[in-house]
C-alpha cells in the first residue's frame, strides 16, 4: 500500500507541475490588458509603461514563469491587481465558505442518494425504483442556474423560510447545499443502483441468501462494499468540482467562496487572482483524484497489486 501511495504521489506532482505551467501560459495569452483596466483608456502611454514595469509585465514570459514558480515554492501567489493585497490572504478568506458549502452539499447528496439507490436496486421495477429513477432523471436534467432561483422563489420569497443570498448563519447554507447536493445525489443514486444490480446477481449473494440472511443484511454486509468502486469514482470527480468552487451556485446565492471570487477576478481582469483561483480548482481536482485512487486500493486489494 505504501508503494502504491508513493507512485500516485509522484504522478500527482508531475501533473500539478504541468497544470501550473499550462494555466500560467493560458492566462497570459488571453486577450486583454490588466494595465488598461486599472488605469483606463485615457491614461498616458508613459503611465501605462511605468505600471507595466512595476507589475513585472514587461519582462519575457519565461522570466515571469520562473519567478512565479519560485514564488509558488515559497507559498507566495503574488498580489492581486484589484484588491492590492496578497492573493494567499484573499484565498484563505474565501476558501472556508467553499469548503463549508462542499461539505454540506456532499452530506445532502449521500443522505439522499444511498437510500434511493439501495431501494431502487432491492425493489427493481417497483414503484420505489420508478420514483428513484424519476428523481435521478430530474436532478441530472435541471441545471443549477435554474434550480437555484427556483428554490429562492419558493423557500425564500414565497415561504420566507431561508435567506435569499449571502452567508449569514446556518439557514443561508440550506438552499445552496440543496442546489448542489440534489444534482450530485441524482448521479450517485443512478450509479449506485446500476452497481448494486450487477453485484446482487453474483453467486456469493445467492449463497448469502441461501444461508438465511435477510435482504437488508445481504445489502449492507456484502453488496455495498463490492458496489462501491464506481460510486467512489463519481463521488471523487464531483467532490473535486465542489471543492473547486461551484461558480454558478455561488454566483446565484452570492456565496462568498472561491467560485464567486473567480468570476469577480475575471470581470476585473485581475490576472494573478484568476490564475490563483484556477490553480486552486485544478489542484483540488488532482488531489481528490489521487485520494480516490488511494481509496480504490484500500477497498479493492486487486488494484494496488496490479491485478485490477
Amino acid at each position: 500500500m505504501l508503494s502504491f501511495f508513493a507512485s500516485r504521489l509522484l504522478a500527482t506532482g508531475v501533473v500539478l507541475f504541468g497544470v501550473t505551467v499550462l494555466v500560467f501560459a493560458l492566462i497570459h495569452l488571453i486577450p486583454g490588458d490588466p494595465v488598461e483596466i486599472m488605469l483606463g483608456e485615457s491614461a498616458r502611454a508613459a503611465d501605462r509603461e511605468a505600471l507595466r514595469a512595476a507589475l513585472g509585465l514587461d519582462r519575457p514570459l519565461w522570466v515571469q514563469l520562473g519567478d512565479y514558480l519560485a514564488g509558488l515554492a515559497r507559498g507566495d501567489l503574488g498580489q492581486s491587481l484589484h484588491y492590492r493585497q496578497p492573493i494567499m490572504e484573499i484565498l484563505l478568506e474565501r476558501l472556508p465558505a467553499t469548503v463549508e458549502l462542499a461539505a454540506a452539499a456532499l452530506l445532502v447528496a449521500v443522505v439522499i442518494a444511498f437510500p434511493l439507490g439501495a431501494l431502487a436496486a432491492m425493489y427493481r421495477d417497483s414503484i420505489w425504483d420508478r420514483l428513484a429513477m424519476g428523481f435521478s432523471l430530474a436532478g441530472v436534467s435541471i441545471p443549477n442556474f435554474w434550480m437555484g432561483p427556483l428554490l429562492i422563489l419558493v423557500f425564500s420569497l414565497w415561504l420566507g423560510w431561508f435567506p435569499v443570498s449571502g452567508r449569514e448563519g446556518p439557514a443561508s447554507l440550506v438552499l445552496p447545499a440543496l442546489t448542489l447536493g440534489t444534482a450530485l445525489a441524482a448521479i450517485l443514486a443512478r450509479m449506485l443502483r446500476s452497481a448494486l444490480l450487477e453485484v446482487l446477481s453474483e453467486d456469493y449473494i445467492r449463497t448469502a441468501r441461501a444461508k438465511g440472511l435477510a435482504d437488508r443484511e445481504v445489502l449492507w454486509r456484502h453488496a455495498l462494499r463490492n458496489a462501491a468502486l464506481p460510486v467512489i469514482t463519481v463521488l471523487g470527480l464531483q467532490l473535486g468540482t465542489l471543492l473547486g468552487g461551484a461558480v454558478i451556485t455561488e454566483t446565484v446565492f452570492s456565496w462568498p467562496g472561491v467560485g464567486l471570487l473567480t468570476l469577480e477576478a475575471i470581470q476585473q481582469r485581475d490576472y494573478p487572482l484568476v490564475q490563483a483561483c484556477v490553480l486552486l480548482i485544478s489542484f483540488a481536482y488532482v488531489a481528490v483524484n489521487t485520494a480516490t485512487d488511494v481509496v480504490y486500493a484500500w477497498v479493492d486489494p486487486r488494484i494496488r497489486l496490479g491485478e485490477g
